[in-house]
């Protein structure tokens, strides 16, 4: 039974690492040899992810993620598992094809959403340049520019904040009213953007609604392209409150089966031991494959060994739980029919 971490973002989309290869150096280091790369929207970083597996005897898994809207839950104000939107609702895909074979309307739609995610951004970028003019603070940023030197061609608003932190840095006493430049650098990251670009900022731009694809539409696209419909958890926040949706555990299920998914995922570091093992182990006996992640997608550096917020490490039941669902999304990817077949896969690649 060997360490999985099922969803890491890169720089593909927006990540605590400045490369691939740093990722799964962090990986190697750590003994973490099952690791799966789960950016928004993009399945670019394949090949890389695979070959740098390969160097380093880590067993690559292959996701993606999405931001997609119900509207029967919108209309209903429901929060699922964005907290701040109803029926706004985070879906991922586990087991994806490498190389990928997504093609036709299903890779027109991700490419459309792709490109609006990038325009948004940009009309924020114009919004920050305005608003740091009208401060006074002698700083503009030029979006191309972000997009060459900070991204692989997928802009999120982190790349603004990180653009924004290094031209402070790159100034002689010039501040962002309200903070102080001594702030380590992925705090003041994190502070950037949530004063300034974040719903009630200076510089926030709300998305259009084509950002947005249904929930059945993006489960289609990650069916498409060889994947496994996934919903993340949220579970416990850091005062113990759970969304609408995630409170009854038992109801919550019934919808997500009725919706198509048998798939779910954690972010372990959100969540307590008690709940994580309550609410996966559920899922578990529910019929659902379950997966545990860190996503990095955020500036602050993190161990990939997985624990969770009141531990340094999972307990030997999710741990369990953890290398069963690897096992299973292995033996999905492979084209096999079962978690026994996926984990024979995986410990023979790696024993290779």
């Amino acid at each position: 039974m060997l360490d999985v971490n099922a969803h890491i973002h890169t720089p593909y989309s927006f990540s605590a690492f400045s490369s691939v290869e740093e990722a799964l150096d962090h990986a190697a280091a750590e003994d973490v040899r099952i690791v799966a790369i789960n950016d928004f929207y993009s399945m670019d970083g394949y090949d890389a992810w695979k070959a740098g597996c390969e160097g380093r005897s880590l067993f690559p898994l292959f996701g993606i993620e999405f931001i997609s809207v119900n509207l029967e839950d919108q209309a209903a104000g429901l929060r699922v598992n964005d907290p701040g939107n109803p029926g706004r609702t985070y879906i991922s895909g586990k087991g994806l094809a490498c190389p990928p074979i997504l093609s036709g309307e299903p890779l027109r739609q991700l490419e459309a959403v792709k490109a609006e995610s990038n325009d948004q951004v940009e009309r924020m970028c114009a919004k920050l340049n305005g608003w740091l003019k009208s401060q006074g603070i002698d700083i503009i940023l030029d979006f191309n520019e972000i997009k060459r030197t900070l991204t692989k061609g997928s802009v999120r608003e982190r790349h603004l904040a990180k653009a924004l932190r290094l031209a402070l840095e790159a100034t002689d006493g010039v501040v962002i009213p309200g903070l102080t430049r001594d702030l380590p650098p992925a705090r003041l990251e994190n502070e950037l953007r949530s004063r300034l670009l974040k719903a009630g900022g200076p510089a926030f731009v709300p998305e259009e609604p084509s950002a947005f694809l249904p929930m059945a539409t993006v489960r289609q696209i990650i069916e498409a392209a060889g994947g496994i419909p996934t919903y993340p958890f949220l579970a416990d926040d850091a005062k113990g409150n759970f969304t609408d949706f995630e409170a009854d555990l038992m109801k919550c299920a019934d919808i997500l089966k009725k919706r198509g998914f048998r798939s779910v995922e954690f972010i372990t570091t959100r969540n307590t031991t008690a709940v994580l093992e309550r609410y996966a182990g559920y899922m578990e006996d529910e019929g659902f494959l379950v997966s545990f992640g860190s996503e990095h997608n955020t500036p602050a550096m993190e161990p990939i060994r997985l624990r969770t917020r009141d531990a340094d490490s999972l307990s030997d039941k999710l741990k369990a739980i953890n290398w069963r669902g690897a096992c299973a999304i292995a033996a999905h990817q492979a084209g096999l029919d079962s978690a026994a077949a996926g984990e024979e896969l995986i410990l023979k690649t790696l024993q290779a």
